[in-house]
This record gives C-alpha cells, structure tokens and sequence, in this order.
C-alpha cells in the first residue's frame, strides 16, 4: 500500500483508518451558518458536526458568520450551538467594531461561560485596527480573565498586520492571541512576533497555500506556539490535516500542532 508519507507513523495510520486514536485535533479557526454572497455546502451545525466526527475533532472553536455581519441576530448564532450540542464545540464572541456594545458584549460572557473561549477581531473587513481604542474594554476583558483572541491577521494590512499585532500583545500579556493566517505573506514577520511575545501563537488557516511555510515556521520557532485552523466551513479539514502529515516535519511537531497545543490552551476551560 502506498502511504502518504511513508515516514511518519501518524501520516500511514490516518491514511488507513481515517484518524489516530490518540491524535484528536483541536480546530481554532471556525465559523458557522450562511454567508452573505457566499456558497457553503455544508455550513449548518449538523453537516459541520459530522465533518467533525470524521475528522476526529475534539475541540472546535467558532464565531458564526451571522453573530460577525448580523447586529439583529448577533451572539444567538454562536451559543444556540453550542448550548445544543456542547462538545465539542465552542465560540468566539464576534467584536463587531461596526456595532461596539462592551456591556452588552461583556454580559454575553459573563452568562455564557459554558459557551466562550474569547473573542474574534474581524479588524480588515471593519477597517478598524486591532488596537483602535474602541477595542481597548474587549482586550482589558480578555487580559483580565486570561482568555483567548482569534484575531483575523493578514501581511500588509493596516489593521491586523504584524506591528498591529506586537502593539496589543506588549499591552495585554495575558491574553493568549491566535494569528489567524499567520499575517499571510509576511511569513518571517509572524515569526519575529511570536519570538518577542509568548503569548503569540500562529495558526494555519490559508498558510498551506504556500509550500513550505509550516516547515518554515516550525524549524525557526518549534511546533509549541502553532495551532490547527481550517476556517470550516470554507476549506477542507482534510486537506489541512493532509497537509500536515505531509510536511517535513515530525510526528511529535505533528502531535504539538494536531492537539498538544490547543489541549494546554483549552485546559482552563474544562
């Protein structure tokens, strides 16, 4: 049988059975539901929850497209979900920077521990930047109860781009930043301020375009600080997964990316 990639154990084992006992995958770039303009196939909650069960995705973190662009609508799109159906998922609270509300926001936590890991920053498609003062009650929560931040990042952006992000890690130590797309493009800057800030992790949602980039990252940074993402339902989970077991990497970078990091990540929440 030919595998695809002969080397790693991991890599014939998902190509055999579809998964690893042992090796869950901890998702931190999700969404949910429909989107304005868009076709996603397979967008609701049970269709993403059976790609899930496939995949073997234990940990699934989203922010519902409708809780993103629908201010009538707003955070019932991300906990009905996950009230619902519980594990394995849970949600970040969209920061809607064309619709800021903190105390309204701040109560959804606060009520909805069971359904909130952090908050989502959408800064590009706002043209708001991620330290723009209208964020700072979102960043002070975040840092107060050491809570997560998936923030959309992308190279040559004014608002999420890579001195954006050093302006809020160097304020809010405490907050666990994800980069998602790891500022796509600028591949050495992402890994500049993930070197100066521990609390900066990289994740791989639209990286894998590039070949290359993930052995990049982990021979300049180690696989400790980089986090599985997929933007389902926009890419395929198992074409990530794919990806990864064919990179140039080891199974132990393999483990740490698939589910090591994210399980210390998610630790405060069991």
């Amino acid at each position: 049988m030919k595998y695809i990639n002969k080397n790693s154990a991991l890599a014939q084992e998902f190509w055999e059975k579809g998964y690893v006992e042992d090796c869950p995958i901890y998702d931190f770039h999700g969404h949910m539901h429909e989107m304005f303009g868009g076709y996603l196939p397979a967008g609701e909650p049970e269709q993403m929850l059976h790609t899930m069960k496939r995949a073997h995705i234990e940990s699934f973190i989203f922010s519902s497209h409708l809780a993103l662009y629908s201010a009538e609508i707003g955070e019932r799109a991300n906990q009905e979900p996950v009230k619902k159906y519980g594990r394995p998922l849970r949600a970040y609270l969209g920061v809607k920077s064309y619709d800021i509300d903190f105390e309204r926001d701040r109560k959804a936590l606060e009520e909805n521990p069971d359904v909130y890991a952090g908050c989502k920053f959408l800064t590009d498609y706002y043209g708001v930047r991620l330290e723009d003062p209208r964020h700072t009650p979102y960043w002070e929560y975040l840092n107060e109860h050491k809570l997560l931040a998936l923030c959309h990042t992308w190279g040559g952006s004014a608002f999420d781009g890579p001195e954006n992000v050093r302006k809020v890690a160097h304020a809010y130590p405490d907050v666990t930043i994800i980069c998602g797309h790891s500022m796509h493009g600028l591949w050495d800057e992402a890994i500049d301020v993930a070197r100066e800030y521990p609390n900066v992790y990289l994740e791989l949602t639209a990286v894998m375009d590039d070949r290359g980039v993930l052995e990049k990252f982990v021979r300049a940074l180690g696989s400790e600080r980089i986090v599985f993402g997929t933007d389902l339902p926009w890419f395929s989970t198992f074409h990530y997964i794919g990806c990864i077991l064919d990179a140039d990497i080891t199974d132990d970078d393999r483990r740490n990316i698939f589910y090591r990091n994210g399980q210390k990540l998610m630790a405060r929440f069991q």
